[in-house]
């Protein structure tokens, strides 16, 4: 694994992410599909400022986990410059870590208990990357539900057809 490789992926990955955001009605921002499911407001910004929060995780050795309060969305405007923010903050670290440094240890704690470890390109890969995907797909369906388009991901949607 490179910082070149995860960065040409993160450039990609995230053009990809933004027009799902953009997706993302201001008006129905406190929506939620179910009772204990995050608000679209709530997994929108969660999508858009995770990555760059959590890949500045990255420049520590040891990060401990605080029940910091989420960034709230009041618009889609909002939520496109959080993502916008998050992806130079992204691109920043992969650059100030380099090469070496993902081969690094990084462990996570909450109230003194060590509840992960793993090498810091894992920590990029996994909770950076694959997290986002994870979300980006949830949000995908919150969008459906609405009767908005979803955009073309990786091929067609049922709303877009970018080979027709």
């Amino acid at each position: 694994m490179s910082v070149a490789a995860l960065l040409h992926e993160f450039e990609t990955e995230s053009a990809i992410t933004r027009r799902v955001l953009e997706r993302v009605p201001s008006d129905k921002l406190t929506w939620k599909p179910h009772a204990r499911s995050m608000s679209l407001g709530q997994l929108a910004m969660h999508i858009a400022a995770g990555p760059g929060l959590i890949a500045g995780w990255a420049l520590q050795d040891a990060f401990a986990f605080t029940r910091e309060p989420a960034a709230v969305a009041t618009s889609t405007a909002d939520v496109l410059a959080a993502h916008d923010a998050s992806h130079a903050r992204v691109t920043s670290v992969l650059n100030t870590i380099g090469d070496a440094g993902l081969g690094q240890m990084w462990s996570g704690s909450a109230g003194g208990k060590t509840l992960m470890t793993m090498p810091k390109g894992a920590l990029i890969r996994t909770i950076v990357l694959n997290h986002c995907y994870h979300h980006r797909g949830q949000l995908t369906v919150y969008l459906r539900l609405l009767e908005v388009p979803v955009p073309s991901i990786y091929g067609p949607s049922a709303d877009e057809n970018p080979f027709a």
